[in-house]
């Protein structure tokens, strides 16, 4: 069994695909996505396509991010429509309607509207490690994190470990040189695959990262070789 964790997708499929290629989850694997999996990239339709059949081929624990809530929140409030459109949900919508003049909310399957609001976790802890979209307070446990701190709070140079000893891996801050950002108590595995960088993946276990890219490269590293940050 391995725990492997996988860093903002923002609809990037084939990058998303490529990845799975290669990590190739068993029913036994323990898979933790780390939200936004939508906005911005080619084809968030076929990302949360894709999750919901990965939810049968291994234990999926996907998490939720802030571009989910604010999908979510503009289906429920048209005023904060413009600005999830504008955050990269104009490019979610043309996935769902691609042939489409004015694609809507309302072309969004119901199937995917559900998975969205009901399919995901605020975050996951295991024994030794702590995951959230984009970060924890320190000195608060796990289940009494605010959504703010899980979804929103980006990552500081001076990031501080968590009370509990665990290791806490997020994404949400996009690192744009390609590399994940490690701070040896935390690790940011967001790497921009959106922009033309990388999908990356976490396995815990090995201490590997595997890394695909929208264009079809794939690369590994080890987690131990990258720079530490925060010294």
């Amino acid at each position: 069994m391995r725990t492997i964790a996988i860093g903002d997708i923002h609809g990037c499929r084939h990058a998303f695909d490529i990845l799975l290629e290669e990590l190739r989850p068993a029913s036994d694997d323990l898979v933790i996505t780390l939200g936004d999996y939508v906005d911005r990239g080619p084809d968030s339709r076929g990302v949360v396509d894709r999750l919901m059949q990965l939810r049968h081929e291994c234990s999926l624990k996907p998490l939720k991010g802030n571009h989910e809530l604010m999908m979510l929140d503009a289906r429920l409030n048209p005023e904060l429509e413009k600005s999830w459109r504008h955050h990269g949900g104009r490019q979610t919508l043309e996935s769902y309607a691609p042939n489409s003049w004015i694609p809507r909310l309302s072309h969004v399957t119901l199937d995917h509207w559900e998975f969205l609001e009901h399919g995901l976790l605020d975050s996951f802890e295991t024994d030794s490690h702590c995951f959230a979209h984009a970060n924890a307070a320190p000195d608060i446990t796990f289940a009494n994190q605010t959504p703010d701190w899980l979804c929103w709070e980006f990552l500081s140079e001076d990031a501080q470990p968590h009370f509990s000893g665990k290791s806490l891996i997020v994404g949400h801050t996009a690192q744009r040189s390609g590399l994940p950002k490690h701070f040896g108590h935390t690790t940011c595995i967001d790497t921009s695959a959106w922009t033309g960088g990388w999908l990356t993946a976490l396995i815990i276990e090995a201490r590997l990262l595997i890394q695909a890219s929208e264009d079809g490269r794939v690369r590994e590293l080890d987690l131990d070789d990258l720079p530490l940050s925060g010294l």
